[in-house]
């Protein structure tokens, strides 16, 4: 199978640059995979298409402020881009050590214990042809990075070097990891405000992604307290977005791409609920692509869903047979994106081209700030 089949053509002015002003004023596309229907609705009628059948699985990881734009001492700009905390003297990011960033970062519950050491990272870094093993980068007085060494799939080492608390410095320093698509006017700060709050669900909870798992960008607390009147259960796992999700497909046989791993969770109660939803008959509503890769992860696992923390370098394509998951609420993904052939698995290659030609048509708005369709 090739990337190159997964490819379309999307005009420029689709590309959503802003959120919606209301986040569930999204326009919502309905596929029923099974009748080939397509309708066409608001996000907040979401609630009409889901009922005490389902149980609604969403990820509640939290964004870190992962962008981080510095100098060299001859002043060439760099951009460092954070991927993983890695325990010092070692290339290994931590498993269950993510920094615990402060309350005002938080939307809830208790706050995660930091690491041990927080000053090696894993990253990106822009343009690199212009840092070498010792470069020093400075961001502000207060945080400085050496580069320590290349690593392989175009990664580095570095230090970071400060006095004082990372996650406070970061809070301060770092850009919200907002994808190259968006531009955005760094100096703005009504702009940086607006995405520190929207590119973030509501329900985000454990610090780790430096990209926000999007279709959860239009649930409101509103519209959860209406599923749950509905009788719907409600669960959370948490899988930290990198590089696994948005890692373009570079390989003309998509059999030759390796997606990169990427930490999942799943809690004792979850595992609990879906474990017998599965048994009832009921619905499994996967919240996003990172939702559908951490359940059917962790069932190739184990067989079933069990309580659990592991990483995941799971690659779904066409011909790929679901094991947790019956529905998905996804956003429209980039060409030749592997979220785009997870959902062509789901629905049938055919009919999601089908669709996202009809999203064109209707003027959708596509990618991580744009709307979003329903695969029933």
């Amino acid at each position: 199978m090739l990337s190159s089949e997964f490819d379309y053509n999307l005009p420029e002015e689709l590309i959503a640059q802003f959120p919606c002003e209301k986040r569930d004023g999204s326009s919502l596309m309905v596929l029923d995979k099974q009748t080939k229907a397509v309708s066409h609705k608001k996000f907040f009628d979401i609630v009409d298409f889901i009922d005490e059948n389902d149980v609604l699985v969403l990820n509640n990881t939290r964004v870190i402020p992962a962008r981080l734009f510095g100098k060299k001492s001859t002043g060439a700009r760099i951009e460092i881009f954070l991927l993983s905390h890695c325990e010092q003297g070692t290339h290994q990011p931590l498993i269950n050590e993510w920094i615990a960033f402060p309350t005002s970062l938080r939307s809830s519950g208790q706050a995660l214990q930091a690491p041990r050491n927080d000053k090696i990272w894993e990253v990106l870094i822009k343009p690199s042809k212009r840092v070498k093993s010792g470069t020093i980068i400075e961001f502000t007085e207060e945080l400085k990075a050496k580069i320590l060494e290349r690593l392989p799939n175009d990664k580095w080492l570095v230090e970071f070097i400060y006095e004082g608390v990372f996650n406070e410095i970061l809070e301060k320093v770092g850009n919200i990891p907002l994808p190259p698509y968006i531009e955005r006017k760094l100096s703005d700060e009504t702009i940086k405000k607006l995405d520190f709050e929207r590119y973030q669900t509501v329900y985000a909870q454990n610090p780790g992604s430096v990209a926000a798992p999007t279709a959860g960008l239009h649930f409101t607390e509103e519209i959860l307290d209406k599923l749950k009147q509905k009788g719907v259960e409600v669960c959370y796992v948490t899988l930290n977005v990198g590089l696994g999700t948005f890692r373009p497909v570079k390989a003309e046989n998509i059999l030759d791409h390796q997606m990169d791993r990427e930490f999942y969770e799943i809690p004792e109660i979850t595992a609990e609920i879906i474990n017998k939803a599965k048994l009832q008959g009921k619905n499994i509503v996967a919240v996003g692509t990172t939702t559908v890769r951490t359940l059917e992860s962790a069932f190739e696992a184990n067989n079933k869903i069990s309580a659990t923390s592991a990483w995941s370098q799971m690659f779904i394509y066409p011909g790929y047979k679901f094991s947790v998951i019956d529905k998905l609420i996804t956003n429209f993904h980039l060409p030749k994106s592997t979220l785009l052939m997870l959902v062509s698995a789901l629905a049938g290659k055919d009919f999601v081209f089908e669709a996202y030609r009809e999203a064109i048509e209707k003027k959708y708005r596509f990618y991580s700030y744009g709307d979003c369709m329903l695969i029933k």
